[in-house]
């Protein structure tokens, strides 16, 4: 099961507040806890909102927002994708995870879809087409690395 480890945004992080070294070595240790089991799939931090855009859908219309977005603990500071059996086993990963902020923090876990989620209302050829790229998006990064 695949799962998307969201790490949520603060006041430090917006503001652009980078981690300690002591943080940075805490999260790099972890990081290869997970790379270690064969958990971590990728991650990354992400810059303030201020640095950020978003595009509203209305129909055909779109509209470019500006960052920094409001509601600061709405948002994403950081994440990680892995591969773990259920969602027990991502909870007691992340129970594990060194505290990402310097204050209070939260970490949200939630998981992907697969395209057999939606076989009821996508039909074969549909579904054919999205394996086709997952296909090519796979070989593409095999050629990169």
């Amino acid at each position: 099961m695949r799962v998307m480890v969201m790490v949520k945004a603060t006041e430090d992080s917006e503001a652009g507040i980078l981690p300690s070294n002591e943080l940075g070595e805490a999260m790099g240790k972890f990081n290869e806890e997970l790379v270690q089991a064969g958990i971590l799939l990728s991650g990354d931090g992400l810059k303030p909102s201020k640095f950020g855009k978003r595009i509203a859908f209305d129909g055909d219309s779109r509209r470019v927002i500006d960052g920094p977005f409001a509601e600061t603990r709405e948002l994403v500071a950081g994440y990680w994708v892995w591969e773990v059996r259920d969602m027990d086993e991502a909870v007691e990963w992340v129970k594990r995870c060194p505290n990402p902020m310097p204050g209070p923090s939260e970490i949200e876990i939630r998981q992907f879809y697969t395209i057999e989620d939606f076989a009821e209302t996508l039909t074969q050829e549909t579904i054919d087409l999205h394996h086709r790229n997952a296909d090519t998006l796979a070989k593409q990064q095999t050629e990169k690395s």
